[in-house]
């Protein structure tokens, strides 16, 4: 059960779950922007 709960937290919750300290998006969303916003900074450069 303990490893059935960590895995929901860890795996779904997490990335998924919306977080107040990323301007209230899901880990997975915020990285995705930073990464497009690192990729953009790129091509200007």
């Amino acid at each position: 059960m303990k490893a059935t709960a960590f895995e929901h937290i860890e795996v779904f919750y997490n990335r998924k779950g919306l977080h107040s300290t990323l301007g209230y998006t899901s880990p997975a969303m915020f990285l995705k922007d930073w990464i497009n916003t690192r990729e953009g900074e790129k091509q200007v450069a």
